[in-house]
């Protein structure tokens, strides 16, 4: 009986109305099934922060909801700035980039002039309320994208390649590494590796790279008593389980508990009695016993979705800035999530990476839902421009999966658009 105003303008057949429709609803190009995941991500984090902080948080603040709550008031901000990145052009980044990186070194010094002692570290700013390094992974991928995309033509030269990426990934690392925080310098690096392999550079700079790397870390090792240390009690927990760290053991123990299906949501007893920090870093030993073998599994396997969903966002992109954009922030995200999985059961040395949108952590929480704002951003405006352009584009920086005798592949059209 009535009419919108479209269609009662239009002068075309109500089936072609409806498929008008139809291409409206693409062309707000919101990814469901991203959207979906983390969705599912973030409201069983909560439920886990729930159940694994109320004693921590007793003990620590007199008050068993405060850690639930601040997360609460964390995943609300990281809402907003998700939202807002979803319909803020990421191309928009090529003029922020300079400054955000800016920004973030201001910041990391701050932390150590500021020198917030906590849990033996200088890591945070703001009475601990915020971490910088966790905004540095965001803005290293960010700022690398737009770098490595504006040179692409260039990157082939060692001096517009390798020797910049060092700079760029030694300044920002050396200023984390005096934290000191060993983990977030090794992603950081892992990430600008990663960026530079996956913008089409030839082999022969990404093998220096690597070598690079190798020795570094290994000296880093040496000479660091804390990263010799992890090193030799993983090697050793790899030998005997029972010889790898505290941490680990406990972490272990927890999961061993929780068997196939788990003791149930808010049962489990090793958090109570002395698996460090349960909230945060040791939270998939938490899940794993309250959940069972079955729920961690089914945890990781939302993680490997994640993945798919994003590097097919990064295949779709309109161009090269955003192949390059989406996969680098689902790396990253992911990656930090298989790394906290792998520590807990001694697959990797120990380091101190969240478990993105189920640790309790604001930094963590904001900047990992503003990469998934980002990546909606991306795959809306893909979808904008194919449904404008009446084209599909594969526009990704090589990605190493097709078009290895260019840096950036053209544009395809469909059989349909080529027809015409």
């Amino acid at each position: 009986m009535f009419r919108t105003l479209g269609e009662r303008t239009s002068v075309k057949p109500q089936g072609k109305s409806r498929a008008a429709g139809q291409h409206k609803t693409v062309h707000l190009g919101i990814d469901v099934p991203l959207m979906l995941l983390v969705i599912t991500l973030l409201i069983f984090g909560l439920i886990m922060v729930y159940s694994a902080s109320y004693d921590y948080s007793l003990s620590w603040y007199g008050d068993s909801s405060r850690i639930f709550v601040r997360q609460l008031l964390w995943l609300g901000l990281g809402l907003g700035v998700a939202v807002f990145l979803v319909f803020f052009d990421y191309h928009h980044f090529r003029q922020l980039a300079i400054f955000m990186m800016g920004a973030t070194v201001l910041m990391l010094l701050g932390v150590l002039i500021i020198s917030e002692i906590r849990n033996g570290a200088v890591r945070t700013l703001s009475g601990g309320s915020v971490q910088p390094s966790e905004l540095a992974k965001l803005v290293i991928v960010l700022y690398l994208a737009v770098w490595l995309y504006s040179k692409r033509e260039q990157l082939n030269d060692i001096y517009f390649g390798i020797i910049p990426l060092a700079g760029i990934l030694g300044i920002l690392g050396a200023f984390i590494y005096l934290q000191p925080d060993l983990s977030a310098v090794l992603t950081i690096c892992i990430l600008g590796g990663t960026m530079f392999f996956l913008a089409g550079v030839d082999l022969k700079q990404i093998a220096i790279l690597a070598i690079v790397a190798v020795v570094a870390g290994w000296i880093v090792v040496q000479i660091n008593s804390t990263g010799s240390e992890r090193v030799a009690v993983y090697l050793a927990g790899l030998k005997d389980p029972t010889q790898a760290s505290y941490h680990v053991r406990r972490a272990l123990e927890a999961l061993v508990k929780g068997s196939w299906f788990g003791v149930g949501i808010g049962r489990a007893d090793t958090k109570l009695t002395g698996l460090p920090v349960p909230p945060t870093d040791s939270i998939f030993a938490v899940v794993g016993e309250e959940t069972g073998f079955f729920g961690a599994v089914a945890l990781v396997g939302l993680y490997v979705m994640l993945m798919w969903r994003g590097l097919k966002i990064a295949r779709q992109a309109p161009d090269g800035l955003g192949s390059l954009m989406a996969a680098g922030l689902t790396l990253w995200v992911t990656a930090e999530a298989f790394i906290n999985m792998a520590v807990m059961v001694n697959l990797l040395p120990f380091a101190g990476n969240a478990l993105p949108f189920i640790s309790a952590g604001g930094s963590n929480l904001v900047v990992s839902l503003a990469a998934m704002g980002i990546l909606l951003n991306i795959s809306r405006l893909s979808a904008k421009q194919t449904e404008e352009n009446g084209r599909s584009f594969s526009a990704v920086i090589d990605l190493r999966w097709r078009d290895r005798g260019r840096r950036v592949s053209r544009s395809r059209r469909t059989a349909s658009t080529e027809r015409r």
